[in-house]
């Protein structure tokens, strides 16, 4: 029977991070987009305790107004990292403003919830380059399973220590990592449609966790609306098609 040791894996995920920075970026620090949900407060708190807090800087994203941002500020002030409030909301405005203008077509509200989640990644990117920095992807498995996150947006980064975690697993370590409850339980929003995850989803990730660890989901409507997401997204977590074009390469490739 599968059992989750969350001591075990935090002490394994904190010896990851060390060796990925060791391997490619010595001096470099971890960048992290705090949203105040508990994968980025999971994945920050990692990062302290694997290159110590000055080696740790965090990006408040705000689309303007974010109702919620005290869970971010509450994160930083907890690990004692340095921190960066950058405001997206110009730039968002600014590319609708072209869109609508340019575009032979009505900008879909798909176009308008995927946005921020990529000005955002953009956003830390900049920050990063800026600061000598590694960009940490807080990404979980429940969410990838079901492809709840924007290609080039918050599914991106340099490194991801939670990609292979559920979120059950992930709350066993925040709360391992010694992290607010206000943190690990916040109830997960998108921060992009106005609705929580599970709302937006249509089932629980309790349920979707269970099914993913054991292959059991006695509901076989919730079943087929997983394994139909499953297929559709798979596609994001694989690296982009290319030709498979035969020419000769001499160069050594280290």
């Amino acid at each position: 029977m599968y059992e989750f040791d969350a001591r075990k894996v935090k002490e394994q995920l904190v010896e990851w991070i060390r060796d990925f920075f060791e391997r490619n970026g010595k001096d470099c620090k971890a960048v992290v987009a705090i949203s105040g949900g508990k994968d980025s407060s999971v994945v920050a708190a990692l990062c302290v305790q694997a290159l110590g807090k000055d080696r740790v800087f965090g990006v408040l994203l705000p689309n303007g107004e974010q109702a919620d941002i005290d869970a971010s500020k509450l994160l930083v002030s907890h690990l004692g990292i340095d921190h960066a409030v950058v405001n997206i909301r110009d730039s968002y405005e600014g590319m609708l403003k072209e869109l609508q203008e340019k575009l032979p077509a009505e900008v879909s509200k798909q176009t308008r919830t995927n946005l921020p989640a990529r000005l955002r990644m953009a956003a830390t990117y900049a920050v990063a380059q800026s600061m000598n920095g590694r960009v940490a992807n807080t990404c979980n498995l429940s969410e990838d399973w079901v492809g709840y996150s924007t290609r080039y947006g918050d599914a991106a980064g340099d490194f991801s220590p939670l990609a292979h975690l559920t979120v059950q697993e992930v709350r066993a370590i925040g709360t391992e990592l010694g992290l607010p409850d206000k943190l690990v339980y916040k109830v997960p929003i998108d921060g992009l449609s106005g609705k929580t995850d599970e709302e937006n989803l249509g089932f629980t990730y309790a349920v979707l966790d269970n099914y993913i660890r054991t292959g059991v989901c006695e509901d076989q409507e919730i079943r087929a609306k997983i394994d139909q997401k499953r297929k559709m997204n798979k596609f994001k977590l694989e690296l982009m098609p290319s030709f498979p074009y035969d020419g000769p390469v001499k160069a050594q490739d280290c």
